[in-house]
């Protein structure tokens, strides 16, 4: 059955933040909700020509749009962001922690530093932006949602990622943390893990550790895991928390 325009206006009215939203999952999950009807907030750490030009396509489809630079993991920049966030539109209904970033480096070679630039942005950066837009959406008596992107490799273990394994499955736990605190609030907090997903990759993404194969026999797109991102904000999914879902054509079967 075809959706109907009221149908993908389901989020009318409402505001999303989604991290890391300048290329990949990120941009693809900010033009799904804007398509939605949500007014979206897209944020990046330096990729300012990127971002405007996802901010170009969604203010093209009639929503409005907001761009906050700044690094997650910063927690004076996070506490801003939300902030910046809140001004541009005057609430948060729903975040989307993406930002992220992967490196490969042997766990013998791997030093503190290359553990807490990569758990910092993933983990701590997801945990900064929930705290600081949990403190808005505590304060609008009508709920909100949380979806974090989680990482397969936080389930399977990888070569060489020690550190990217660690924080992707710290966001479970998180995840799942947060939907229990906020359960009576009306809060509802999720987290999307896709697998193999194909499509240029930055340069802070390194080439994918999963080495088996994908039993429907392809790699996934960005628009497919966004768009379950999206099915994860969407009033449908209001009795839905603390799950963690994988969309990855079957290459992980829990």
């Amino acid at each position: 059955m075809t959706a109907t325009g009221t149908e993908l206006q389901s989020l009318h009215g409402k505001v999303a933040l989604v991290t890391g939203a300048s290329r990949r999952i990120g941009r693809a999950t900010a033009l799904g909700l804007a398509r939605h009807g949500a007014d979206v907030v897209i944020t990046a750490r330096s990729a300012r020509d990127e971002i405007d030009a996802v901010a170009a396509e969604i203010t093209a489809m009639g929503r409005r749009t907001a761009v906050v630079m700044g690094d997650v993991a910063d927690e004076d920049d996070a506490t801003r962001m939300a902030a910046e966030a809140k001004s541009a539109f005057g609430r948060i209904d729903v975040l989307v922690n993406n930002a992220a970033i992967r490196r490969q480096v042997p766990m013998l070679e791997m030093g503190l530093k290359d553990w807490r630039e990569i758990t910092g942005v993933i983990l701590d950066g997801a945990f900064l932006m929930s705290r600081e837009v949990l403190r808005v959406m505590t304060t609008q008596d009508t709920g909100g949602t949380i979806v974090n992107i989680g990482g397969l490799t936080g389930h399977t273990g990888a070569k060489n990622r020690a550190h990217v394994c660690a924080a992707k499955a710290g966001i479970v736990g998180l995840t799942k943390a947060v939907a229990v605190e906020f359960a009576d609030r009306g809060i509802t907090a999720n987290c999307l893990v896709p697998g193999k997903i194909g499509g240029p990759r930055s340069a802070t993404s390194g080439a994918s550790p999963i080495e088996t194969k994908i039993p429907l026999g392809r790699e996934g797109t960005v628009d497919e895991a966004a768009a379950m991102v999206v099915a994860l904000c969407l009033p449908q999914a209001r009795f839905m928390t603390g799950q963690t879902v994988h969309v990855s054509g079957g290459l992980y079967l829990p």
